[in-house]
């Protein structure tokens, strides 16, 4: 077996952020909409671990929602 194949890394696509009290957030029911900061049409943030790795965009293809990587991001230092 593989090192590789032991390793987990925690993938998180993000659509978008905002910041609101909380007693906004408690308050809220089924339904309710949450306006954030980004547009559809801005790039989603795509972090493995907790760093950000790449940017991308949604896309639906035979009823398959699908996240594109269209940029890497590099960390310099």
């Amino acid at each position: 077996m593989s090192t590789l194949d032991n390793i987990e890394v925690d993938i998180t696509v993000e659509l978008g952020a905002t910041v609101m009290p909380i007693h906004h957030l408690l308050r809220m029911g089924r339904g309710a909409v949450i306006e954030l900061e980004q547009t559809e049409n801005d790039p989603l943030s795509i972090y493995a671990n907790h760093t950000l790795i790449a940017r991308g965009e949604v896309n639906v293809e035979d009823g398959q929602l699908r996240v594109l990587v269209t940029e890497k991001v590099y960390k310099h230092g």
